[in-house]
């Protein structure tokens, strides 16, 4: 038998009041006949009462004769077995596992904190009895290596000054990254009869000893980028302001008048702060 067997046993009120029927009919019996004979039923009756099992809703019982795997009873109910049969509880609930943060490398060597959150529950109970040792603790080993190897696999964020252009890092890619982070998991936890309902990142930082250089450097990018969308506007508001002055024939400015007025406009829409102007009295060119 390498495989789930599920069997139906009988039915536990009925060897119930068999069970009290042969108890209490033996003490009477002794009481009335005085013969020492119906002792024997009394045993009888109480190796009888091992045979007793209830299961819970989504809990189940692996059976074994003399370790021979004999069958799983997954449902729910009062039942009587074989009182020679060792019964082993196994729960069929989802389980939920936050694994502990740990200090991996991602794709681009640096350091991060990650975490998963796992929804798992047993689906072969044959499996998870006799094919790994502990499966509650295989369930935790295995989750902590999908996770180490999955971290290594994308980076954390994309850089430019790396030329990366990843689709997938860790940082953004929430779906993606669970998606074979669970693939990853119900691959290695199959082997133990387990199903992985959901697996998802909990925790995700840069480790400590980088955090506040790779903050800085997530702000000087910010920065650069902002600079950028402010310049190509600044471009374009100034190519707007020539272009509508020499269509309304406001004023007639050469070559070096309009790059002067360049330059005071561009400093004045890059600028960090607001610009104090100042008022010429005199001509154009004083």
């Amino acid at each position: 038998m390498t495989q789930e067997k599920i069997i139906v046993p009988a039915n536990g009120y009925l060897m119930l009041f068999i069970f009290a029927l042969i108890l209490f009919g033996s003490i009477a019996a002794i009481i009335l006949t005085k013969s020492p004979w119906f002792i024997i039923s009394i045993l009888s009756a109480i190796i009888l009462a091992i045979g007793f099992v209830m299961v819970q809703p989504n809990g189940s019982r692996v059976l074994l004769l003399f370790g021979k795997y004999v069958g799983t009873i997954n449902k729910n109910g009062f039942y009587w077995v074989n009182p020679f049969y060792s019964k082993k509880k196994i729960s069929l609930r989802a389980s939920n596992f936050d694994s502990e943060r740990l200090k991996v490398n991602d794709k681009l060597g640096n350091p991060v904190m990650i975490s998963t959150i796992l929804v798992w529950r047993v689906e072969n109970t044959y499996k998870a009895a006799f094919d790994v040792d502990n499966y509650e603790n295989f369930v935790r080993v295995q989750t902590d290596a999908a996770v180490r190897k999955l971290a290594s696999m994308y980076p954390y964020d994309n850089f430019a000054d790396e030329g990366m252009d990843e689709d997938i890092t860790l940082r953004s890619s929430v779906n993606e990254v669970s998606a074979a982070l669970e693939k990853e998991i119900d691959e290695r936890l199959s082997i133990a009869g387990i199903e992985v309902l959901e697996a998802r990142i909990g925790y995700l930082a840069y480790a400590q000893e980088i955090a506040n250089a790779m903050l800085k450097r997530q702000q000087a990018t910010a920065i650069v980028a902002a600079r950028h969308k402010i310049v190509e506007g600044a471009v374009s508001m100034v190519e707007m302001a020539l272009e509508e002055l020499g269509k309304k024939e406001i004023v007639d400015l050469d070559e070096e008048r309009k790059a002067a007025m360049v330059s005071n406009l561009m400093v004045i829409l890059c600028g960090d702060k607001d610009a104090s102007p100042v008022v010429n009295a005199g001509t154009l060119n004083h």
